[in-house]
């Protein structure tokens, strides 16, 4: 099973740490092993660069995107996709983060990571326990002349 958490980063930190994510996820990792006073820190600098998810918004743009798409269901929450009876993957909509869980081929995970990606732009997905991060849309550098 992967699982991935999805977070929207803040324009000024995406585009100021452009080419290094590594350093987005280690914080994320270091979050998950915190405890206490730690803990406590690296909260507060994860809620500092990370936006609130548009939650009104991002189920009413998911549902209208996958309403005709096959294997599709929503229920108590959670957005899954199924791709014949060994591959799907499920998202649900936190406060300030997105989780996909899925098993099987990589078309269903996929599936979400596209929707996602052309609603937002700044999606940070990690994946801890493989230890794989990335943008879901490229962050591209502004070039001034």
């Amino acid at each position: 099973m992967r699982s991935y958490q999805l977070y929207i980063i803040t324009d000024e930190f995406a585009s100021h740490y452009l080419g290094r994510e590594s350093m987005f996820f280690q914080l994320f990792k270091e979050y998950e092993s915190a405890f206490g006073e730690l803990y406590s820190i690296i909260t507060k600098q994860i809620i500092y660069i990370t936006k609130p998810i548009p939650s009104i918004r991002l189920h009413q743009y998911i549902q209208q995107q996958l309403q005709n798409t096959a294997g599709y269901s929503f229920e108590n929450g959670i957005y899954q996709v199924s791709y014949g009876k060994s591959s799907f993957a499920k998202l649900e909509i936190f406060d300030r983060y997105l989780t996909i869980n899925a098993k099987g081929s990589y078309e269903a995970e996929t599936c979400f990571f596209e929707v996602l990606r052309k609603n937002e732009g700044a999606f940070l997905a990690i994946d801890l326990l493989n230890n794989r991060y990335g943008w879901l849309k490229p962050i591209k550098e502004r070039k001034f002349v």
